[in-house]
């Protein structure tokens, strides 16, 4: 075979394998359908629930075992709005668990008589949010694993042209013959060219509504015929007491599907026959074709031809049943999304006539068509503008069938940085500190906050007490609790009152944010600018750098973001850092640590000048106030006065030996490094050593030059002590907070040129 017939026969099998496939028989169908009743029993709203889930792995909630948890969880999206799309949309943790909650309710059965509005202010992504959305959709419909079924009619001409005793008599029945003859040479070239029928033998009639095939049997007779169908009573009951699954025992087919029934039934007089004339085919959806999927923009003007038929096929359906009354083959526009998706980009111009058209449909789930009525039951959905809201005001009948579901700008700081990360690519990371680019994005989103939060207030109080980590307005917090993450930072009084409730109403708010500020837009417009200005590859971006961009570069930036929140936001970096490199300097011999608690509490039973052996190391002790004096140094710091010093050793003395030797040594048999005294001490212990541990080098100009040779043939011209210090701080800051080399020392200087240490030294 030449690379051109190879070229032409793939082509060839890549459309083959995508067309419309063949119908099968209603008793074919039947036996998929007991195969795998889920998948063949899906109607638009359960099939759109299915697309969803299967884009959208289950969510990840970070606090499983909280008693309070409102199961706000992480849902990775990028699979429905990102992989394969030209353009990306990026759903933030609130707008995920909205979608996940929508879909649940559509699958539960209460999708009927709505129209869902997705509403956000411009620039929030709308547009593309739904062209993804109904991209991924036809994709996923247009597969096996996402098929639904339609029906199509095959009338026998051979079985409908028979004779039947008493119907005719001789004369009628030969002359009934020669038209049927006549009538099947000529319906055979006009059927060659408009490719209406699968033989000679047959009629093919397309259900232009795309009723389900199950909807053909009758109605009274759905539940009798399901018991019948599966003689497993528990998959029986899995579809008839599952609310999903009304529709198929409350719904009817369309007028043409009811009309030729009732026409063969009179025709043939056995239900049998008539079922046999139907076929089931999987249901092709094609957004171009407006096939299941119609989308209107605000400048498509409205069609002048509201009633669509077809004449050839009329003809042939009134010449083989002999009755031009009884089948009417015309149908509307809506005809082509049931059971499909109706959309409308913006309400406004035309679109909002093609909403109020809707107001009877949605209400009444028909629409007249000339003089028949036209079931329709299609997933209607809408994009609005805030503004746009009073294009529909003057409906207020019409406020209780619309369902809205906000689009906001993007508040969860994680996506923010991916939408960057999306656009100007992963490499940005490298550009800066850890921490600065999320700040960045703090900053855009403190923008879209409302100044005060109710929610916030109630549960918090006093924000002045979280002023080392958060904004007077607590937006840093209210940032992490929107972004799924509950500060270790918080006191535990407070982290026990953020109960269900409050949580509940926190992520409420976000219904009302996210209006206003720097849109998405903007927002890459922002980090552009600021990236391109300072990305440099021999120094990384700081807050120093992010803090000057906004006041002094660009200071008219600054009016949208609310006041102090930079200040607070530099402070709870600085901060932050701070116990990083502390913790990262920190190497204190453990064993030795421990040796000194319990000796202490020990010690604190007896005099000065007394020798005792310890009987929980074994070690002999010369108790003086030295002793006493070296090691609450380190409990409650250097500063400590002696009277301060006397009596902490009274509390520690009275809290050995009323509760930890008697009640959790000697009664319930803990080992002494399992108290709760040796706990508390043990902690006090070690946060002093840290908060205490970059005071040597805070002078120490070498230090500070080190950091910079740090892995260069000067680093070998320094002190031991100082190498190893340095060595330590590098190493734990790359292993523990996942640093890189160059990133680690840059930040080591910062806090040091900027002298955190004495800007957080406690008083």
């Amino acid at each position: 075979m030449s690379t051109v017939e190879t070229a032409l026969e793939r082509i060839a099998q890549s459309v083959g394998e995508g067309g419309r496939k063949d119908p099968i028989p209603f008793h074919e169908f039947l036996q998929v359908l007991t195969d795998r009743p889920q998948a063949a029993l899906r109607n638009i709203f359960q099939l759109f629930h299915d697309m969803i889930k299967s884009h959208i792995s289950e969510g990840v909630d970070e606090y499983p075992d909280d008693p309070e948890s409102i199961h706000y969880a992480l849902y990775d999206c990028s699979r429905l709005f990102v992989e394969d799309t030209d353009n990306p949309f990026f759903a933030d943790r609130l707008f995920a668990n909205r979608l996940i909650n929508l879909v649940e309710a559509l699958k539960r059965g209460t999708q009927q008589n709505k129209i869902y509005i997705f509403e956000g202010p411009h620039g929030c992504g709308k547009s593309t949010f739904l062209n993804n959305l109904l991209m991924r959709f036809e994709r996923y419909a247009n597969t096996a694993e996402g098929s639904t079924y339609e029906t199509v009619w095959r009338l026998d001409r051979r079985v409908l042209g028979s004779f039947r005793k008493g119907e005719t008599n001789v004369f009628l029945d030969k002359l009934e013959n020669l038209l049927d003859e006549y009538e099947l040479r000529q319906s055979d070239v006009i059927a060659a060219k408009n490719s209406q029928q699968t033989g000679d033998e047959y009629i093919e009639i397309p259900c232009p509504s795309h009723d389900h095939p199950i909807l053909m049997v009758p109605k009274a007779s759905r539940r009798m015929f399901f018991n019948d169908l599966f003689k497993d009573e528990r998959r029986v009951l899995e579809i008839l007491g599952d609310k999903e699954y009304d529709w198929i025992f409350r719904n009817h087919p369309c007028t043409i599907c009811s009309s030729l029934y009732q026409a063969l039934i009179g025709k043939l007089k056995d239900p049998i026959e008539v079922l046999h004339m139907i076929h089931a085919r999987p249901l092709q959806f094609n957004r171009r074709l407006g096939e299941g999927i119609s989308v209107y923009n605000p400048g498509d003007k409205p069609l002048k031809q509201t009633v669509l038929t077809n004449d050839i096929l009329q003809n042939r359906i009134n010449a083989l049943l002999q009755d031009s009354n009884q089948v009417r083959y015309i149908f509307s526009r809506f005809a082509k999304t049931n059971n499909g998706i109706y959309a409308l980009m913006d309400v406004k111009s035309h679109n909002v006539e093609r909403l109020m058209e809707l107001h009877n449909i949605i209400s009444e789930g028909v629409h007249k068509v000339e003089d028949i009525e036209e079931n329709v039951s299609s997933l209607f959905l809408a994009l609005m503008n805030p503004e746009d809201k009073q294009n529909i005001q003057d409906f207020p009948s019409f406020s209780d069938r619309i369902e809205s579901i906000k689009i906001p700008y993007v508040l969860d700081i994680a996506t923010e940085v991916e939408i960057y990360r999306n656009i100007f690519g992963r490499h940005i990371d490298e550009s800066f500190l850890p921490r600065v680019l999320h700040n960045f994005a703090r900053v855009i989103i403190a923008s879209r906050l409302k100044t005060e939060s109710a929610a916030m207030k109630e549960w918090i109080g006093d924000a002045e007490k979280y002023r080392l980590f958060c904004d007077p307005n607590l937006h840093l917090l209210k940032m992490e609790i929107y972004t799924g993450y509950i500060p270790k930072w918080l006191t535990e009084e407070d982290r026990k009152r953020l109960n269900a409730k409050r949580r509940r109403r926190i992520i409420a708010e976000s219904e009302h944010e996210g209006e206003a500020g720097f849109s998405g837009r903007e927002s890459i417009k922002i980090f552009n600018e600021f990236h391109s200005m300072f990305a440099r590859k021999d120094r990384l971006i700081d807050m120093s750098v992010l803090r000057k961009f906004f006041t002094k570069i660009r200071p008219d930036l600054s009016e949208l973001i609310p006041a102090g929140f930079l200040d607070s936001l530099v402070r709870m970096y600085n901060y932050s850092i701070l116990q990083e490199v502390k913790e990262s300097l920190y190497d204190y011999n453990e064993e030795q640590i421990s040796r000194d608690i319990q000796n202490y509490m020990f010690a604190v039973n007896f005099e000065p000048g007394a020798v005792e052996r310890n009987r929980f190391t074994g070690q002999k002790l010369e108790i003086s106030e030295e002793f006493f004096e070296s090691i609450e140094g380190r409990l409650l710091g250097a500063a400590a006065d002696p009277f301060r010093r006397r009596a902490f050793r009274k509390e520690t003395q009275n809290e050995y030996t009323s509760r930890t030797l008697t009640q959790e040594i000697v009664s319930e048999g803990k080992p002494v490094t399992e108290t709760g005294l040796y706990q508390t001490l043990y902690q006090r212990y070690v946060y002093n050593l840290k908060e205490k541990a970059l005071d040597p080098f805070l002078d120490n100009e070498n230090f500070r030059r080190a950091i910079k040779d740090y892995d260069t043939e000067d680093f070998r011209t320094y002190d031991k002590r100082i190498r190893d210090d340095v060595t330590t701080l590098i190493a734990n800051l790359v292993e523990t907070y996942r640093y890189t080399q160059k990133g680690a020392k840059e930040m080591c200087i910062y806090v040091i040129d900027n002298e955190l240490a004495r800007e957080f030294a406690a008083p």
